[in-house]
C-alpha cells in the first residue's frame, strides 16, 4: 500500500497536467514539435517556486522521507556521516596571501562556516591558532539571510585589506558580492556590491574592479551569464560603468581580469562562445583589444614571461604540428609579435594524460595522469629550453597533486596523496627537496581488510575502458555482492581514486564493493577521451558504462539483482540513461541533479551553454541525436524499470530542478518503483550545509542497501 504522501503527489501530478507554464517558456518550444505545454504534461514542474510545484515536492518529500528516513540505521548512519563531515581532524586546506594561509571551514559549532586565517608557522602546527574573520552564521543570524560562503578575492595592492566576498542564498549560483576589509572585519559602508546575479567583479586596484553581471535587459546570454564587462570607479554608479567588452547573446559568457604580477601587469578580456571555447584578448592601455591568437579550443595561460598553451585539438602553426593534448610554451611578447617557435613541454602518449600545471617561483610542476594513476614532473626554464626534473618525494601507486604555495615568491609547493583505502595527507615541500607530511586525515573506516584493484572492460566498439573496484579480500566471486557503480564521463572531467570517509563508512565497510568507471567523455586519456562522446556520439559514454557492468557480471564480482549505480548532474544523465537503455543491468540507481529532458535542457537556467558537449535539440538534424539519450523521452509503459531514487535542490540554478520533478513524474505515474527528495537549499551541490548534506547521502545509501543486500 502506498504511503499517503505518495498518493498525493501522484492526484497532484495529475491534477496540474497542462497547466500553463510562464509565456517565455511556452513560445519556445523544441523546432518541428507542436506547443510545449501540449506535448509535455508535467512542464508545471519546472515552475521552480510554484505553489503546485511545491506541493508535489513536499508530498514526494515526505513520502521518500517516511520510506527512507527512518529506522535506527538511518540514524546511526546521518550520525556516522555528520561526525565525519564535521570532524575536527580533517585536513584544513589553505590558500596564501601576503603573510598568512586562509581557509574557509565548516564544523558542528559552524555550519555555515567561517573564514579565518593563520600564519605558515602555525599552519604547520598539529592545532594551529586560528584568527576568525567572518562568522557566515552570525551573519545569516544578524541579517535573518541563509547565506552560503562562494569564494573571495584578495587584492595585492593596499597589503591584503581589501576583499570581494562572494555570498549565495542557499547556495545557488547566482551570488551577491560585496566589499569587505580585513582589518577591521566588517563589510564596507558604500563600497562595491553587486546584487545578486550569475557573474561578479574583480579587482584592478582598490577603487577599480571588472564587473560582469545582469546590468539589465538584453545584458545576459542564452545560457544565463553576462554578456556585458565593464570597469567600474569607486564612488561612482554602476550604471555609470564604461563597456570594456560586449559578447554576442548566444555566447556562454564573457569577463576580464588585471593580471597584477610584478613586472608583468596585464590586463585580459575573455568571451566564452561555449564549453572548452574561448577567444582571449589583452587589453592594451589606451583599451583596445588585441586577439591572442590560439585556436578557439585551447587553453591559454599567461605567466609572467611566459604563454602557456595547452591543445584540446591539434594545431599547425609556426612550420608545426603540435598534437591534442600537448602542453606548448613561447615568450608572451614574441607570440604577440608573431613568433611562434613554441617549445613542447608535454606530449600525450596513448595511456597518459595532463591533469594540471602549476607555476612555483622558479620551475613548472606537471600532473600527469597514466592509466587513470598519478605522475608528477618538474620543468625548468633555462632561456629557451625546459629542463626536465624528477619530483623528489614523488609517491607511487597513489593519488597524488602538487601544486605552488606562492609563485611569486619562492619554489614551495602543497601536495596530497590519497587513494581509495588511504586517508589523504597534505605534504609541504619546496622543489629539489623531499616534502614533509604535516596534515592527514584520520581513517574514517576500517580499511584492513579492504583492497582495489584495477581491471578494464571491453565497450561495445572495442574500446578498453579502465575501472577501479575496492571491495573485501577474500570476496567470493557468485554474483551475490552488493556492488555499487559510480560515473560521469563528460566535460572532460577525470574520476581519480580518493579517501572517501562516506563511501568507506557507508558502503564499504558493512560489506559492499564499490565501483569507479572511468568512461569515454571524461578526461582521464585527455582530449581524444572527451572527444570520442561528444554529441552523436554520446552514446559511447554509455555503451562503456554497461560494459563495465557487464564485465562485473562475467567476472563474478555481482550480478543485475545486486547492482546499483550512482552518478549526478551529467552523471545524473548517464543514470537517466541507465534506467532507460540499460534497465536489465542494475536493481537499483541513485540520480543526483540530474539532466533528463534534452528537448528543453538549452532552455532551461545554464543549459544552452552545454550545447558543444550535448548539440542542440531546436536543429532538427541534432535533435535526431539527442532524442536518442533524452531519459525523459525515452520511457516506455510496459517495461520494468530499476528502483530508482532522485534527489536535487530547489535552489539548483544550474541544472534545473524541473529534470528530476518530470523524470519522477512520469516514472511514478507509469506504476515504476520510484522515490523523489529535493532539498530545498544547497545550489547543484545538492546541500547548503553538513546536515543536510549527511541526511541526503544516508537516505541515498538507505535506499541502495534496500535495494541491493
Amino acid at each position: 500500500m502506498k504511503h499517503l504522501s505518495t498518493v498525493f503527489c501522484i492526484v497532484l501530478s495529475l491534477l496540474f497536467m497542462g497547466t500553463a507554464v510562464p509565456a517565455q517558456e511556452a513560445a519556445t518550444p523544441a523546432s518541428g514539435h507542436v506547443n510545449a505545454a501540449e506535448e509535455d504534461p508535467y512542464l508545471w514542474l519546472e515552475e521552480v517556486l510554484s505553489g503546485p510545484a511545491l506541493a508535489w515536492v513536499r508530498a514526494c518529500n515526505a513520502a521518500s522521507s517516511l520510506e527512507l528516513a527512518s529506522g535506527e540505521d538511518f540514524q546511526r548512519l546521518k550520525t556516522d556521516l555528520r561526525e565525519i563531515m564535521d570532524s575536527d581532524a580533517r585536513i584544513p586546506f589553505v590558500s596564501k596571501h601576503g603573510t598568512h594561509f586562509y581557509n574557509f571551514w565548516r564544523d558542528a559549532r559552524h555550519p555555515r562556516g567561517i573564514w579565518r586565517r593563520t600564519t605558515p608557522e602555525e599552519y604547520a602546527k598539529a592545532e594551529p591558532e586560528w584568527e576568525v574573520i567572518l562568522d557566515i552564521d552570525a551573519l545569516n543570524q544578524a541579517e535573518k539571510m541563509n547565506w552560503v560562503w562562494k569564494g573571495a578575492q584578495i587584492l595585492k595592492a593596499g597589503g591584503y585589506r581589501h576583499v570581494l566576498i562572494n555570498l549565495s542564498r542557499g547556495g545557488a549560483d547566482a551570488t551577491e558580492v560585496r566589499e569587505f576589509d580585513i582589518q577591521t572585519k566588517s563589510f564596507v559602508k558604500d563600497g562595491f556590491r553587486l546584487p545578486e546575479a550569475k557573474g561578479g567583479m574583480s579587482w584592478i586596484d582598490k577603487d577599480t574592479v571588472y564587473v560582469a553581471t545582469d546590468f539589465g535587459p538584453d545584458s545576459l546570454t542564452t545560457s544565463g551569464y553576462p554578456r556585458i564587462v565593464k570597469e567600474w570607479k569607486r564612488g561612482t554608479p554602476l550604471d555609470a560603468a564604461k563597456v570594456i567588452y560586449e559578447g554576442k547573446k548566444t555566447d556562454m559568457s564573457v569577463n576580464a581580469f588585471y593580471d597584477d604580477t610584478e613586472g608583468y601587469e596585464r590586463h585580459f578580456v575573455y568571451r566564452v562562445p561555449a564549453f572548452f571555447k574561448s577567444e582571449f584578448y589583452l587589453r592594451k592601455d589606451d583599451g583596445s583589444l588585441v586577439r591572442v591568437e590560439v585556436p578557439v579550443d585551447a587553453r591559454a595561460m599567461p605567466h609572467r614571461q611566459w604563454l602557456m598553451v595547452t591543445l584540446r585539438s591539434a594545431w599547425e602553426t609556426g612550420g608545426v604540428t603540435y598534437p591534442a593534448g600537448s602542453l606548448i610554451a613561447i615568450d608572451f611578447d614574441r607570440f604577440m609579435q608573431g613568433k611562434r617557435n613554441f617549445s613542447v613541454l608535454y606530449t600525450p602518449a596513448e595511456n597518459n594524460s595532463l591533469a594540471g600545471a602549476s607555476w612555483t617561483r622558479n620551475y613548472l610542476i606537471l600532473n600527469i595522469t597514466e592509466d587513470v594513476k598519478s605522475k608528477l614532473v618538474v620543468l625548468k626554464p633555462e632561456g629557451e629550453k625546459w629542463e626536465r626534473m624528477p619530483f623528489i618525494g614523488a609517491p607511487e601507486n597513489v593519488e597524488a597533486q602538487a601544486w605552488a604555495i606562492d609563485s611569486d615568491e619562492n619554489d614551495q609547493y602543497f601536495m596530497t596523496v590519497t587513494g581509495f583505502l588511504t586517508p589523504s595527507s597534505l605534504y609541504w615541500g619546496s622543489i629539489g627537496r623531499a616534502p614533509e607530511k604535516i596534515k592527514s586525515t584520520p581513517a574514517y573506516f576500517d580499511a584492513s581488510n579492504l583492497e582495489v584493484s584495477q581491471h578494464f572492460a571491453v565497450s561495445r566498439d572495442g574500446t578498453r575502458v579502465p575501472y577501479f573496484q575496492v571491495n573485501h579480500k577474500g570476496l567470493k566471486k557468485d554474483g551475490s555482492n552488493p556492488t555499487l557503480l559510480y560515473g560521469y564521463g563528460g566535460f572532460e572531467v577525470s574520476m581519480t581514486p580518493g579517501y572517501s570517509g562516506t563511501t568507506g563508512r557507508s558502503w564499504l565497510e558493512p560489506g559492499g564493493v564499490y565501483v569507479l568507471a572511468n568512461i569515454r567523455g571524461g578526461g582521464e586519456y585527455g582530449p581524444r577521451w572527451h572527444q570520442a562522446a561528444l554529441k552523436e556520439k554520446r552514446h559511447k559514454a554509455f555503451e562503456d558504462f554497461a560494459a563495465v557492468a557487464r564485465d562485473l557480471f562475467k567476472r563474478g564480482i555481482t550480478s543485475p539483482e545486486h547492482l546499483g549505480a550512482m552518478g549526478g548532474s551529467n552523471g545524473g544523465l548517464l543514470m537517466g540513461n541507465m534506467i532507460t537503455l540499460y534497465p536489465e543491468l542494475f536493481k537499483a540507481i541513485v540520480c543526483q541533479v540530474p539532466l533528463l529532458d534534452m528537448k528543453r535542457y538549452n532552455k532551461l537556467l545554464a543549459g544552452a551553454s552545454w550545447m558543444a558537449e550535448y548539440g542542440d535539440p531546436d536543429k532538427p538534424e541534432e535533435w535526431a541525436f539527442l532524442q536518442k539519450y533524452s531519459p525523459y523521452h525515452n520511457l516506455k509503459e510496459g517495461v520494468k524499470y530499476p528502483a530508482t531514487l532522485f534527489t536535487t535542490s530547489t535552489r539548483d540554478d544550474r541544472v534545473h530542478p524541473g529534470h528530476a520533478r518530470k523524470m519522477m513524474a512520469k516514472m511514478q505515474a507509469m506504476g515504476q518503483d520510484v522515490r523523489y527528495y529535493e532539498n530545498i537549499e544547497g545550489g547543484h551541490g545538492g546541500a547548503a550545509d553538513n546536515s543536510q548534506r549527511a541526511y541526503m547521502w544516508a537516505i541515498s545509501y538507505n535506499f541502495l542497501w534496500q535495494q541491493l543486500r
